[in-house]
């Protein structure tokens, strides 16, 4: 069994941390403290706070990756399955006792400065990830892949922040009726 590297540690505790209290509101000290590890290897790790705020959204992005690919892998001959699925993962997602919304819509909020490097990172994540939904949907049939791909984010950005501010009346299945209705629009009946 491997070894939990300091690194790995470190990243591990700060992203629990990050998405359940909010970036800004953890410090260095907490994480180091949390995570068991000597200062020095925390720095030797990530030299500031930014870097590492930039390693959580990386490793946020690589789940969402691995998702995208284990459901291109369970339905390889259909697109369509894999986006209702990919809706479905996203719905159970909302229902969860811990949610606390989307990583990168919670980063954009914290950090709104274009320049800032965790803002650069989360804008770079969001385009590289509906570009992927875009091409499902392309490979779906959507009439205008585009455009479904542009209302299915604005459904999902809404449907996110208002699930996070209002839990308990919002039911995630709300979210995923309208997800459905708005692919089933754009496929026309098409079979993916």
């Amino acid at each position: 069994m491997n070894k939990e590297s300091a690194k790995d540690r470190i990243l591990r505790v700060a992203s629990e941390l990050f998405y359940m209290e909010g970036i800004r509101a953890v410090g260095i000290d907490r994480i180091i403290k949390e995570s068991g590890v000597a200062k020095a290897s925390f720095y030797r790790s990530f030299a500031t706070k930014d870097d590492l705020t930039v390693a959580y959204l990386e490793s946020r992005d690589e789940l969402k990756v691995e998702k995208l690919e284990r459901l291109r892998q369970m339905y390889p001959s259909s697109p369509k399955k894999q986006l209702v699925t990919l809706i479905h993962d996203v719905t159970e997602q909302m229902g969860m006792r811990d949610y606390r919304g989307c990583p990168f819509l919670n980063a954009a909020v914290e950090f709104p400065d274009p320049n800032h490097p965790a803002h650069i990172k989360l804008l770079y994540i969001q385009r590289s990830f509906w570009s992927r939904v875009q091409e499902l949907a392309a490979e779906c049939g959507a009439r205008q892949p585009d455009e479904f791909t542009a209302q299915l984010r604005m459904l999902y950005d809404g449907f996110v922040m208002k699930r996070y501010l209002d839990k308990s009346d919002l039911d995630p299945a709300y979210f995923r009726n309208a997800a459905e209705l708005l692919l089933e629009k754009q496929l026309d009946n098409h079979r993916g």
